[in-house]
């Protein structure tokens, strides 16, 4: 374009020369503009984020605590402080970004290498829910006061809790992995289990409800030799059942082989005691737990 008017310069009089002069001068106003604007463009850092637009909305909060118990809380529990297979999300602790745009975009989208699914929820549902979950969660999360490199020694030494449990590949298969356990309890929750691992078990298998996951309850069986069998439920139907003993052998057997199939509902984890686990480890061992958040290498708490 500038080329053609500088042709038009030489090849035309005065007066068409001074509007081809006009032309070139307005041309490189406009490149100069164009590039002023490129450079001074507001980056992304910049840009406003996005807010709920029914936040702290009473009637939002309601809508959405019935729109999360029916698409939320199978995995999150019914409160929203965590369920088998989903994190308590009343901390105000959040591993995939915690601001109304984040938590927006992870329940539409999904979380790539979790459970967390995309969901097809309408804009205004989404909302609804977020406002729901701001009305559940804490603005200043449970402290931790213990030592957490403490508590990884005793994790994998005297408190023998990676004979059962793995984190980040290194450990046991028999209770659930742990990797990102931070994320998914609290440390109230944590300690509760620790010094009493039976309580909040579901007694109905198929309780929608139930806190512990199918695969880690116990069950003792008796074959018809006489045999007995205690170990972590890893499967069932009606014509077989499969058990991980305390030695992670894997039992498959047939209920036709079997005298009787006891589902103890218990964990087959040790009670840790005062006498076990004192004051001071404890509060090492959660401080441990709690810094578990999976963000390296994504896994589940079941």
């Amino acid at each position: 374009m500038i080329g053609r008017a500088m042709t038009l310069i030489l090849r035309f009089p005065y007066t068409r020369r001074r509007l081809a002069c006009l032309l070139v001068s307005g041309c490189f106003a406009f490149i100069s503009t164009f590039a002023w604007a490129q450079q001074n463009k507001p980056s992304v850092t910049e840009t406003q984020e996005i807010k709920n637009p029914l936040a702290a909305d009473p009637k939002a909060i309601q809508e959405g605590a019935s729109q999360f118990r029916i698409d939320c809380a199978l995995c999150h529990g019914l409160g929203a402080d965590g369920g088998s297979r989903g994190p308590d999300l009343t901390r105000g602790v959040w591993t995939h970004g915690g601001s109304d745009e984040q938590i927006f975009h992870t329940i539409t989208q999904g979380v790539p290498g979790t459970l967390m699914p995309a969901n097809d929820l309408s804009e205004a549902e989404t909302w609804e829910i977020i406002a729901y979950l701001r009305s559940q969660s804490s603005s200043t999360p449970e402290a931790v006061s213990g030592d957490r490199n403490a508590g990884e020694k005793f994790f994998f030494g005297n408190g023998n809790c990676s004979l059962c449990h793995m984190v980040n590949g290194k450990g046991g298969r028999l209770g659930p992995d742990l990797s990102r356990v931070g994320a998914a309890r609290s440390p109230g929750y944590l300690a509760e289990k620790l010094r009493q691992p039976d309580k909040n078990l579901a007694a109905g298998l198929f309780d929608p409800g139930r806190e512990w996951p199918l695969e880690y309850e116990a069950v003792t069986v008796t074959t018809t030799e006489g045999q007995t069998i205690t170990g972590v439920l890893r499967n069932e139907d009606t014509y077989s059942i499969q058990l991980m003993d305390s030695a992670e052998e894997l039992h498959l057997l047939l209920k036709k082989d079997l005298q009787k199939v006891i589902h103890e509902h218990k964990s087959l984890m040790p009670r840790y005691g005062e006498d076990l686990l004192d004051e001071k480890e404890l509060q090492n061992l959660i401080a441990y737990l709690d810094n578990l958040r999976g963000t390296a290498q994504e896994k589940t708490f079941k």
